[in-house]
């Protein structure tokens, strides 16, 4: 149900009006997104409900790539996108066997995350994904610069909005917006909860989302009192989701590291105020708080004192609105589709 899910079904339901499209899983678990396109799943499924962060993906997957090599083998694709880290690490292998097939690496993570953190212990098999990528595609400048440095074949290609907000937010209620999975560490939640803590009286955060650390968030908002001040909802429909987002005045990230945090751009399509933990997907929406507010990396007292002067000034709000919805417009899907299309009709 994450981010990266999400913006891959939204691309690949566009292009599939334009050209023929599959979908492939290595879980047989049914898609929470709608699919406008077949889906091909795994004859040896995978059903962790976790991403793939240990070593040897060779041997963990052995079975799993010579079951995707078969399928691409059979449909004549001319082309494979694939996401993230593990399936970027079957490219070498795909391309023994299918040399002329296009295989095309998506990251949709911060280059330092991947690098240091998810695959740290795969490096070796991811760097070699990446070399033998036909293209490499990524969210930010930043990753761009640092992606380049493995295959020089790289291009940056934003995400696009999933959600657009066709009713803005009045920016009247004392609501302050927040939608991620209930990941302590990435998402920045302890430090959310110090914020909350500090925040201006009268106002109230509301977390949209689940996730592994769910119970232990519930648990420390309730041993510190912050039932009126930090509140979560829990997993959103996309009708409430809109709700969500058109009846508060502020959004809020805390995250620690981000690729291109689909939200943000949600946010901005409802006219909302943006103001954000530094990270590079944060920066690269905002621009160096052009559009937005970037706060100091980690810092909750810096955060909560900019957070408050805007929550006391509607002016101030209506300034920022204006700008997300300004920024917003760079994210369209027809216009990001089409980039994808002629990348695809480049290779």
């Amino acid at each position: 149900m994450d981010g990266l899910k999400r913006v891959a079904t939204v691309v690949g339901n566009e292009l599939s009006k334009k050209i023929e499209v599959n979908y492939f899983s290595l879980s047989d678990n049914p898609s929470f997104f709608k699919l406008t396109a077949p889906l091909i799943t795994s004859k040896y499924p995978v059903n962790s409900g976790k991403s793939f962060r240990g070593e040897k993906p060779f041997i963990n997957y052995q079975e799993q790539i010579k079951d995707l090599v078969q399928v691409l083998e059979v449909g004549k694709y001319d082309a494979v996108i694939l996401t993230a880290g593990l399936l970027t690490s079957f490219i070498p292998k795909i391309k023994d066997q299918l040399p002329r097939l296009h295989c095309i690496a998506w990251m949709h993570n911060s280059y330092e995350t991947y690098m240091n953190n998810y695959y740290r212990f795969m490096k070796a098999e991811f760097v070699g994904g990446l070399t033998a990528a036909d293209r490499v595609v990524v969210l930010t400048t930043h990753d761009l610069n640092e992606f380049t440095k493995h295959q020089p074949k790289t291009i940056l290609l934003y995400n696009p909005l999933t959600m657009v907000g066709n009713v803005h937010s009045t920016l009247d209620n004392p609501i302050i917006s927040a939608v991620s999975r209930i990941d302590t560490q990435q998402k920045g939640l302890d430090l959310l909860v110090e914020i909350a803590e500090q925040l201006q009286s009268g106002w109230t955060i509301k977390l949209a989302g689940d996730g592994p650390n769910y119970n232990d968030i519930q648990k420390e908002i309730i041993n510190r009192g912050l039932e009126d001040k930090l509140q979560l909802l829990g997993m959103l429909s996309d009708q409430q989701l809109q709700e969500h987002y058109r009846a508060s005045s502020i959004f809020l990230m805390t995250s620690r590291w981000e690729g291109m945090p689909l939200v943000i751009g949600e946010a901005m399509s409802f006219g909302l105020p943006v103001i954000s933990m530094n990270n590079t997907g944060a920066y690269e929406y905002l621009l160096d708080s052009e559009f937005g507010i970037i706060t100091a990396d980690h810092d909750a007292t810096d955060f909560v004192e900019k957070l408050n002067y805007l929550a006391q000034n509607k002016k101030k709000r209506e300034y920022w609105s204006k700008k997300a919805l300004e920024r917003s417009q760079s994210f369209s899907l027809q216009n990001i589709v089409e980039q994808w299309q002629v990348m695809l009709e480049q290779i």
